[in-house]
């Protein structure tokens, strides 16, 4: 009879374990199913298309392999230097001017600025605003003739100032620009978080040894909120290296080509020069750089911990 009950339990343990692996699978079934569809299936394929010649609007039929032929255009192209030129310089100013002013920001509006959710939330908009809206905006503000930039500029005694989005030395300057308007809000955000978990016991402490606020900020707020900075530092290269609707609604990838990113440079080789082979390379040459960057970060990562 001993045995037998013990036999039920554990039967009906197992029973419960399926019944939760059954469960379990259900919950995660949807998104798997999404996954594979929509990310695997498609990057599988992109990975085939590249080494192919393909206008996708004459159908299969007229796909013909190439071999390597797309990867070694890249080193021909024009275009492709400058678009990834752009990018690296793009990445290489916006990303730590991000870093400064949020970091920055977010220890004055968490330990020296009253209403501090106030300003928060306003520093905050520009993230979520339609992009489309923000960069009608900032077109009217920096147009040449009769922006309202340009005209205080005037007023100021400045006769010829830029002509911002529509010159080849500012156009790209303009962008960065407004790229860092619109994100801020969200690396200030992530500070302020990380800045909660920083004792303020430490910062008691440093003003009773008469350090000062410039020297509590290197020496307790830097060092405090690295894991921080570790993450907005790689989720923003990565997001830099995919940048599109900012330049696509702001500029077109122009004057010329003097704003075009690689993002940007892969959709109009896809849909409006209709080379869908070629699009695929730039898109795994695209990959492979941001892998190896996030691989280097990585390998430093634990100069970005507190342990």
């Amino acid at each position: 009879m001993a045995w037998a009950a013990k036999d039920q339990i554990t039967l009906g343990r197992k029973r419960a374990e399926r019944r939760e692996t059954l469960a379990g699978i259900g919950f995660i079934l949807p998104s798997l199913v999404g996954f594979i569809i929509f990310i695997l299936i498609p990057v599988i394929m992109s990975l085939g298309i590249s080494f192919c010649d393909w206008n996708f609007l004459r159908g299969w039929g007229a796909m013909k392999f190439t071999g390597l032929k797309n990867y070694i255009s890249m080193f021909s192209d024009d275009w492709f230097f400058v678009s990834f030129r752009n990018n690296i310089i793009f990445t290489a100013v916006t990303i730590p001017l991000l870093i400064i002013f949020g970091l920055v920001m977010g220890e004055i509006v968490n330990r020296h600025v009253f209403g501090g959710k106030a300003i928060r939330v306003m520093i905050f908009i520009p993230y979520i605003a339609s992009i489309v809206a923000v960069c009608t905006v900032w077109q009217v503000m920096l147009q040449p003739s009769y922006g309202p930039i340009n005209s205080a500029l005037r007023a100021m005694g400045i006769s010829n100032p830029p002509r911002w989005l529509v010159d080849q030395n500012w156009a790209l300057v303009s962008v960065m620009m407004i790229y860092i308007w619109t994100q801020i809000g969200y690396y200030v955000a992530v500070y302020m978080a990380g800045l909660k978990n920083v004792p303020v016991d430490i910062y008691e402490a440093a003003t009773i040894d008469g350090a000062s606020s410039v020297r509590q900020f290197f020496s307790i707020t830097v060092p405090m909120v690295k894991p921080t900075t570790f993450f907005l530092a790689t989720m923003g290269i990565i997001g830099s290296f995919k940048v599109f609707d900012i330049i696509s609604v702001l500029t077109n990838g122009g004057p010329g080509n003097s704003t075009s990113v690689m993002a940007f440079y892969i959709y109009r080789s896809a849909f409006e020069e209709f080379k869908m082979g070629y699009a695929s390379a730039l898109a795994w040459a695209l990959f492979i750089v941001i892998f190896l960057i996030t691989m280097i970060q990585w390998k430093f990562q634990k100069n970005f911990t507190n342990e």
